[in-house]
């Protein structure tokens, strides 16, 4: 085994229990959703908590302990940069909306980038019981289970996941469901781009488009989908970059080329 496998295993490791350690202060506190102040941001769609807040703090923490070197970016606190090259990209719970409305579609996000790519990316499902882990060359798996991807499914015979939010406009959205309905395919959308990318990785949807998402929605579903067998559009993690929001799509080997078709890219 090579130091940098070795490394990544460690990482991915720790990672695995940060995410099932914030999984478990989340799932606390949605039992209790109905004691939260409920703050918005850019709109009354877009809205936040003291237990997304308070769950990267204590993500945040655990990498900052383990690994004082590394950047952490999160949704709540943005960038810290770090000086080894790795950078820990965080959402502490993608699905907010879900969450404070008793919906269990929501999850813990956590990726680690190295040299611009995703090469750890654990997703933690709480109300599931789910715990997604991926790192570089080593796989990814489901609850200790391998994910395959099967190269016969396509967006004809599955079903892939799409999501939308106020970047795009109405007219966009409108057309990129027809494009895809046109195309032979049907959708869903729960609410959780980041579990909705790890349903790609375990087979469960074909594939998952959004015109516009940030780095901590999609990072650690990436990492996933490559090494369960699929694909996905890069997203720019140099510079400024990594802040703003991307198109983001990943798919299954069997609905790249239509899934790129409906995304135009």
């Amino acid at each position: 085994m090579t130091s940098h496998a070795s490394n990544l295993e460690a990482r991915l490791a720790l990672a695995e229990a940060v995410a099932r350690e914030g999984g478990a202060m989340a799932l606390d506190y949605f039992k209790r959703r109905e004691t939260l102040v409920i703050e918005t941001k850019r709109d009354p769609q877009d809205v936040v908590s003291i237990a997304d807040r308070e769950v990267e703090n204590l993500i945040r923490g655990r990498f900052n302990e383990a690994y004082p070197d590394d950047g952490v970016l999160g949704e709540e606190y943005g960038l810290e940069a770090g000086t080894s090259g790795f950078t820990w990209v965080v959402d502490p719970i993608d699905g907010t909306s879900p969450f404070i409305n008793g919906m269990p579609n929501w999850c813990i996000s956590i990726a680690l980038l190295h040299e611009g790519v995703p090469v750890v990316g654990v997703i933690c499902a709480p109300c599931h019981d789910e715990l997604y882990a991926a790192a570089l060359g080593l796989g990814a798996t489901l609850n200790g289970k391998t994910l395959r991807l099967d190269p016969t499914r396509t967006i004809r015979n599955s079903v892939t996941g799409i999501g939308s939010n106020n970047y795009v406009t109405p007219a966009f959205v409108g057309k990129m469901v027809e494009s895809l309905l046109a195309a032979g395919g049907n959708f869903i959308r729960n609410g959780s781009g980041a579990l909705m990318l790890a349903y790609v990785a375990a087979g469960r949807l074909v594939g998952y488009y959004e015109p516009y998402m940030h780095a901590w929605d999609c990072l650690a579903g990436y990492c996933l989908v490559k090494e369960a067998g699929g694909w996905y559009q890069s997203f720019p993690t140099e510079g400024e970059g990594l802040t703003k929001g991307a198109p983001v799509l990943a798919a299954a080997p069997g609905a790249i080329k239509d899934l790129r078709q409906v995304a135009g890219l």
